[in-house]
């Protein structure tokens, strides 16, 4: 190996001896160009690889040889967002650093209190660690975390994606940021992902005032595979008088017919778009299986699930014995060890691009073994009655278009521009915790001056959050100016879930006549006057109850059915383009079956029926739809324009939706005109009307201009919906 490999004789000798006993024939692409980068341990790295291309050896080899080099006495600080992710790693590690008498420890909620005494004795090796239990840390430790982490050499962040435009993202920044200003001096740190639409992005976020090295793996994937399956649902034909009779629908079991026909036997992951998809599924082919008088190999593994239910899961798929298929949300995209699986199959269009290639990831990791898609779209027959969505087959035409995009290697880029000031809230109470007070200076310093993860917040705005920060009795302020916990400060500082800084995940119950229909979830605005389809039914929207999470509606009348129906992710301007470049062209994506490919013919024929090529508004009756082809942020945007106008308007798929009221279908066009010639209205003017603005943990505690800005940097692409506007005003109307 040596004599092929440039980088394998700088690695520390038993690291060497290790890899000859393991039969390692080479070194992977991404470990040969991260070694020479990392060996040193004087700057930050981003390593982008597939799946199972060796990221975690790419970062530990050359950074226990840096170790090793020290005496052996430093610490390497791994941080995972998943706990079963550091029972994975720790496994791997212990066996490698067994050999070279270093120390690995895991430290997370099920992790005994003997170990983490033990490592804060040394305070050295390998720490495998939550961004939540590392918060614990600091608060809990107070004046001593400069000694904790004194040996600290690099901090480690695997799975970087899923942490980058997230408030643990943001936490974990300020964490880093912390121990390093605590230490006052600079820890190198190496980001691992397989999934990174943009390098230069990426390492913004890694570290927010400079630019990390970066290992861009060119490593040959494996042959992929894909097929995408058409399902009908019939015409369900009611009388009135049966009109509240749910009728079952009939291609669920279809859809689970052919997945019991083709997955039994080998291992795969099935990914339905929603926990109680997860649950539906699994009980049909749990159901299959009984009928058939088979084992069970078919598994639901969801975050709603105990602890006990997805072990049992993640064990099922790891023993080699007997096959297993595992029905689960994101909960099984990241890189828990669940060995190679043959195949994945999506039914509906998955949550983004860069969500389908991490989950296919899993599948074509032995050597000669393809890659397998299945893909499953379940659109409604059309009838006189066919609403927007249906006519022009949206869930295939987005499947079909996420899937060519991926083929083309494209992928969402990350979305690092939010500020998550729901974070900064409670960084500043856990700074507080660590140093027992802190001025306010000190603290606008820490957390939002050059270099921090909060930079861009003025001194007033900080000024302003401590004053209402006051108000809500988070802090006090003592006769000195230190800012202390206030009376409810110190209750959430001291309850155990103050250390995530996120929400466990809730949906909206939907509400009619006092009795609860489900729950939604809920990634845009709500208005009342909006209507939504939920159970298959049109609904108009009458309230939004932020604080009990409610939204009370009743049946809506006749009409054309709405597009918004929850959502499984925000859709990226790119793919709704790649979804209109499909219905514009003549050829097909030749993983469409007989189904999906009659959908997309019917697709077109609508696109072209409705002259969408150049008409951009379609009159619904009482609503004007405006076909924008934008991302959600864009479409989101576009719609707060018009809601600064006193229209009741929302995203809703591929466009925004405007209820005309006594306006007509010309007065809403000369608004988007009026909207055009003027500048960006002010965020307190722009979002005055819009509801459940408090998405993330701490918003509530935010003034409502922080809360406006927050929200804007997180779901609003204003430049690019006004630009839409601008251009169809300019090009098309007078």
């Amino acid at each position: 190996m040596a004599s092929k490999s440039s980088s394998f004789h700088l690695l520390d000798e038993r690291i060497q001896r290790f890899i000859w006993a393991e039969g390692w024939e080479e070194l992977r692409d991404a470990q040969e160009k991260a070694i020479p980068l990392i060996v040193k341990g004087e700057q930050d790295v981003i390593i982008s690889a597939a799946t199972a291309a060796g990221k975690t050896e790419a970062a530990f080899f050359p950074a226990l040889t840096h170790l090793l080099a020290t005496d052996g006495d430093g610490l390497i600080v791994y941080v995972s967002p998943l706990k079963a992710l550091i029972n994975d790693q720790f496994g791997r590690l212990e066996r490698l650093c067994a050999q070279l008498e270093i120390p690995v420890w895991p430290w997370h909620g099920d992790v005994s209190a003997s170990v983490k005494t033990r490592f804060l004795a040394k305070r050295r090796g390998v720490l495998l660690i939550t961004p939540e239990s590392l918060e614990a840390l600091l608060c809990n430790r107070g004046s001593s975390v400069g000694a904790v982490f004194e040996r600290v050499t690099f901090f480690v962040v695997d799975e970087l994606h899923a942490f980058i435009g997230s408030e643990r993202g943001k936490q974990l920044q300020s964490l880093m940021h912390r121990i390093e200003r605590a230490l006052d001096r600079k820890v190198p740190r190496i980001g691992l992902s397989a999934t990174l639409g943009d390098m230069r992005l990426a390492g913004q976020f890694l570290r927010p005032d400079a630019e990390p090295a970066q290992v861009n793996s060119a490593a040959a994937g494996s042959e992929l595979k894909v097929l995408v399956k058409g399902y009908e649902e019939p015409l369900a034909v009611k009388s009135e008088r049966d009109d509240e009779g749910e009728s079952e629908p009939v291609t669920p079991g279809q859809v689970a017919a052919h997945l019991f026909k083709v997955l039994r036997g080998a291992n795969n992951l099935v990914f339905p778009n929603s926990r109680r998809q997860v649950e539906q599924f699994t009980h049909l082919l749990n159901k299959m299986c009984e009928r058939e008088r088979v084992p069970n190999e078919f598994w639901p593994h969801h975050g709603s699930l105990s602890k006990e239910i997805r072990a049992e899961t993640e064990a099922a798929l790891k023993q080699k014995e007997l096959p297993a298929t595992a029905l689960c949300t994101n909960t099984l995209e990241l890189g828990i060890d669940i060995g190679a699986v043959k195949s994945v199959a999506q039914i509906g269009p998955p949550p983004s691009v860069a969500s389908l290639r991490q989950r296919l990831g899993r599948s074509g990791r032995r050597k000669g073994e393809p890659a397998i898609l299945r893909g499953y779209c379940i659109e409604d027959a059309l009838g006189p009655r066919a609403s927007l969505r249906d006519k022009l087959r949206l869930d295939t035409v987005q499947t079909a278009a996420m899937i060519s995009l991926l083929v083309d290697k494209w992928f969402e880029p990350p979305r690092v521009q939010g500020v998550h000031l729901s974070t900064l809230v409670q960084q500043l109470l856990s700074a507080i915790a660590q140093r027992g007070g802190v001025m306010a200076g000190e603290a606008y310093g820490l957390l939002c001056g050059p270099g921090a993860p909060f930079t861009g917040l003025s001194k007033q705005e900080f000024v302003d959050l401590l004053r209402h920060l006051g108000h809500k009795e988070l802090l006090t302020q003592d006769s000195s100016g230190a800012l202390l916990h206030g009376r409810v400060g110190e209750k959430f500082v001291n309850h155990y879930s103050f250390y995530a800084a996120f929400a466990s995940e809730e949906e909206f119950r939907v509400v009619a006549g006092g009795k609860t229909l489900g729950t939604l979830p809920v990634d845009q605005m709500l208005l009342p006057g909006q209507r939504i389809l939920f159970a298959g039914r049109t609904w108009h929207v009458d309230e939004v109850d932020e604080q009990q999470k409610a939204i009370y509606v009743t049946r809506a009348p006749g009409g054309a059915p709405p597009m918004f129906s929850g959502g499984v992710g925000r859709t990226h301007t790119r793919v709704r383009q790649r979804m209109r470049e499909l219905l514009e062209g003549t050829s097909s994506p030749p993983f469409l079956d007989a189904g999906a490919q009659r959908f997309l013919t019917q697709a077109r024929t609508a696109y072209s029926h409705l002259r969408l090529a150049s008409e951009f508004a379609l009159d619904q009756g009482k609503e004007l739809m405006l076909m924008t082809w934008l991302g959600d942020a864009a479409n989101e945007a576009v719609a707060c324009l018009l809601i600064s106008r006193g229209f009741v308007a929302f995203p809703s798929g591929p466009g925004v939706e405007v209820v005309k009221g006594e306006r007509s279908t010309q007065g809403i066009l000369d608004a988007l005109a009026d909207i055009a010639a003027a500048d960006m209205p002010l965020l307190d003017i722009l979002l005055a009307d819009v509801k459940n603005l408090a998405r993330e943990k701490w918003d509530w505690a935010l003034p409502d201009a922080l809360l406006r800005k927050a929200y804007a940097s997180l779901y609003l692409d204003l430049d690019e919906g006004l630009a839409w506007v601008r251009q169809v005003t300019g090009g098309r109307q007078s």
